[in-house]
């Protein structure tokens, strides 16, 4: 069996890795991929957003399953396009990846199918959006309709905030077009949490609860990130709150979306709050998680390669799942300067070393063969988020514990991370 993955961060590399164990699997590309991917696959150069080129290369290599890591080609309409050329595609329709593709689209849906949610408003108008700020109490949030690379929701604390940010968005353009629209949210207190599934546009088959950490500081202070780490399972997440999350959530989702007409196959991601009892969702996603999914697929003992095509083959009910009861953390390693302007070409040291822990990579480039002398860096940092470190352990304290005790043999100029990630579990 020939798979192509389409994307270039850790999430791909993990998405690579696990479907490398599959008996079923012979050779795997990956567009454009990475240092740590091209071990594994053969990457190809074309962009993810090239969806007539991809198509081209998975007719000409006669790919048998392509699997979509991030959402612009999703929310472009990869899947519609693949399925018109006869090729099998893991991912939801244009019409479904929409629920990621526009925040106003997901919100409304969600007030009209009952699917709990934070109050919110919609501006098109930008002195109607500031005159808005008037009648609300802070702190509030504000989002961008569009995508945004994960940056796009910002919470704000005052009315000369909101003022700044709106006008960052809607006149300054900071997000370009996906900022023409934007929502006005009531702020949710709590804990966040990530519940992914799998979904044949009937069965849903939840994976098992995580937590990513957004902002790039330890405390979780400064600006968001596209994710400084993650752990799983999340312990907020127990039983009744996951039960809830599937019944009400998910099923809700998916149920509101068929009665719109949209067969949704393809991962369903619900980022939710959590306080209390309460669980609201404060957006969905229609792709793996990015670092979820390097916490969650290393607990994830099945062959993926069985489930995604059960789902395409509406045979999801079929599955079940088997985790292992271990706990995994994912500590994010960043470039000097993400996520803002960050440097590149930093040679990467000690990966040789890493003896009980998963290394994904996200932004690298190989550099050299595998037979370097020692001391010579084999990568070097090409992207603001560089590597995850992924550690497994009896308990989430062993795990965090190990994670950082492998992370301290890894070096390049200008490493940052947080030194936090997992503690919340430690305290539910």
């Amino acid at each position: 069996m020939k798979i192509l993955v389409i994307g270039s961060g850790g999430r791909e590399h993990c998405l690579v890795w696990k479907l490398a164990q599959s008996r079923e699997v012979n050779k795997i590309f990956s567009a454009p991929g990475n240092g740590g991917i091209s071990e594994l696959a053969e990457c190809v150069d074309i962009s993810p957003t090239d969806i007539k080129g991809l198509a081209d290369f998975a007719k000409q290599k006669e790919i048998d399953l392509t699997v979509v890591g991030s959402e612009d080609p999703l929310v472009a309409g990869i899947v519609d396009e693949f399925e018109s050329r006869g090729l099998k595609i893991f991912g939801p329709s244009k019409r479904g990846a929409k629920l990621e593709g526009s925040k106003i689209f997901a919100k409304e849906l969600m007030r009209k199918y009952g699917i709990p949610t934070a109050d919110f408003a919609v501006f098109d108008s930008f002195k109607k959006a500031i005159a808005y700020l008037q009648e609300i109490e802070f702190p509030c949030v504000l989002k961008a309709d569009g995508l945004a690379g994960g940056k796009g929701s910002i919470v704000v604390h005052s009315k000369e905030e909101g003022e700044s940010t709106i006008n960052k968005m809607m006149i300054e353009k900071i997000f370009g077009a996906a900022g023409e629209k934007i929502i006005i949210e009531k702020f949710l207190t709590g804990q966040e949490a990530s519940i992914i599934a799998v979904t044949d546009g009937k069965t849903i088959l939840p994976l098992p609860s995580s937590q990513d950490h957004k902002q790039i500081y330890d405390g979780d202070r400064g600006p968001n990130t596209g994710g400084m780490g993650a752990y799983s399972p999340a312990p907020i997440v127990d039983k009744q709150r996951f039960d809830f999350s599937k019944e009400k959530i998910l099923e809700g989702i998916i149920r509101g979306l068929r009665e719109e007409g949209i067969i949704y196959k393809g991962i369903i991601y619900a980022g939710v709050m959590i306080n209390k009892e309460e669980v609201k969702v404060l957006e969905f996603n229609v792709r793996f998680g990015d670092p979820e999914t390097q916490a969650v697929l290393p607990r994830l003992n099945n062959d993926l390669v069985e489930i995604l095509s059960a789902t395409l083959d509406n045979r999801l009910e079929e599955i079940e799942l088997d985790i292992t009861p271990q706990s995994a953390v994912c500590v994010v390693l960043t470039s000097r300067g993400y996520p803002g302007k960050y440097e590149r070409g930093k040679g990467v040291f000690g990966l040789d070393k890493i003896e009980d822990a998963l290394v994904f990579h996200a932004g690298t480039r190989l550099v050299g063969s595998r037979q370097l002398a020692a001391g010579n860096e084999k990568f070097v940092t090409n992207g603001g988020r560089v590597l995850g470190i992924t550690a497994l352990g009896d308990s989430l304290g062993q795990a965090i514990d190990k994670v950082y005790r492998e992370i301290d043999k890894i070096h390049f100029e200008g490493m940052q991370y947080r030194r936090d990630i997992g503690k919340k579990g430690l305290r539910v």
